[in-house]
């Protein structure tokens, strides 16, 4: 199939956007065979032409950090902040995370599924093609397996390619002590759900209200051990040391990161590791201390865009809306943001094959009704979506 009169965004060519103004795609097997400027393009049969009406192409979007399986909500806690408990005061309460974990084992692997799919489709109909899934709200093997089975269902039910993350290491379940619940529940969790192949990655939570670094640390022995690859939520509260031990263990990333000092970033930096940034935390905390995007930026740290959608501190269904308050509230470019929620979100997943407009690349691309790349961060609440294509397929 060939797509022709489009105006392309996401091209390593080094433009604008990695853009080009009137320019075609090709597409074989599923797959990008070539794309680029129209009068470029080359000679022979290329099967059905499809003309997408001047409209902007881009990689489909990527969500490469979500908590979107899970039972209840807390619009109460939402409430209490309101009101001027801290994140932390509404935690130690009995609140945050823990609640989630009450609300989420009542539930069993169909009610999941369903509860999810609503917050899924929300995603997909904004142009997503991939949305990473964690655990971390079960707490106990049966109910980690539970969700991470409940995950693997929703890419069969779904257009959408699902990448799941054990979080086991997600906060401490009340009545028991961190160290003897890594040793006695999480590892154990995280090698009965390997068993099963329901792991992509391994993430912790390294903050003083979930995880210390060396506990973290032994949850990323085992997955070395598996031969799994490990991400981090790191300094969103304070500064652990969570990303410089995520970046010795070559995270895939480290994610939210408002309290990152130079030092994270630069061990960052050598390691390859993505910063996420999650200004949807940030908004509905009410948070002050922006990540270093200066920093991350001077260092050549490539940054990623997601939702953290979670019941929570970020109930957000929308990356268009992440990808605008990247921009607004920790002042990234547009073009910044696209690449935010594109390649750099496919890098902090450790996939090689999407986020990018390049032969090889899987044809999952996002047809848009706008003028100008920019478009995509900068409207607020309006989803200017006109199809997805996913694997060739419109």
């Amino acid at each position: 199939m060939l797509l022709t009169n489009a105006r392309l965004c996401g091209l390593p060519n080094g433009a604008p956007h990695g853009g080009v103004e009137d320019g075609a795609i090709l597409i074989e097997d599923a797959r990008i065979a070539w794309a680029g400027g129209r009068e470029d393009l080359p000679d022979g049969d290329h099967g059905e032409v499809r003309d997408m009406g001047g409209r902007l192409v881009s990689p489909a979007l990527i969500d490469c950090h979500t908590h979107i399986v899970h039972g209840g909500d807390r619009a109460a806690e939402f409430e209490m902040r309101l009101q001027g408990a801290t994140y932390e005061e509404v935690a130690r309460a009995g609140g945050g995370i823990v609640s989630t974990v009450r609300a989420t084992r009542a539930m069993d692997e169909d009610a999941l599924v369903v509860a999810a799919l609503p917050r899924l489709d929300a995603l997909i109909a904004e142009g997503v093609a991939v949305v990473e899934v964690k655990s971390g709200y079960g707490l106990d093997t049966d109910t980690e397996l539970a969700m991470l089975r409940a995950a693997r269902r929703l890419g069969e039910l779904r257009e959408v390619r699902i990448v799941t993350s054990f979080l086991g290491a997600h906060a401490v379940p009340q009545g028991s002590e961190a160290d003897a619940y890594i040793d006695g529940v999480c590892i154990p969790a995280l090698r009965a759900a390997h068993a099963e192949g329901l792991v992509d990655a391994v993430d912790g939570f390294c903050e003083g209200i979930a995880f210390s670094p060396a506990q973290i640390a032994r949850v990323f022995d085992v997955a070395a051990e598996l031969g799994l690859p490990v991400k981090l939520h790191a300094e969103q509260l304070s500064d652990l040391g969570g990303a410089k031990l995520a970046a010795a263990r070559g995270a895939l990333s480290a994610d939210h990161l408002e309290y990152l000092g130079e030092d994270g970033v630069e061990a960052m930096a050598e390691a390859g590791t993505v910063a996420v940034i999650l200004p949807g935390a940030f908004y509905t905390l009410r948070e002050t201390r922006m990540p270093p995007v200066d920093l991350l930026c001077r260092h050549g740290v490539p940054m990623a865009v997601a939702t953290d959608c979670n019941p929570g501190s970020s109930p957000m269904t929308s990356l268009l809306l992440a990808m605008n308050m990247a921009c607004t509230l920790f002042r990234l470019t547009p073009e910044e943001a696209l690449f935010g929620a594109t390649r750099h979100a496919a890098r902090a997943l450790g996939l090689r094959d999407c986020g990018l407009i390049a032969p090889g690349m899987r044809a999952d691309l996002a047809v848009w009704n706008v003028a100008h790349p920019a478009e995509l961060a900068y409207r607020i609440g309006f989803n200017p979506l006109h199809a997805r294509i996913i694997g060739g397929r419109p």
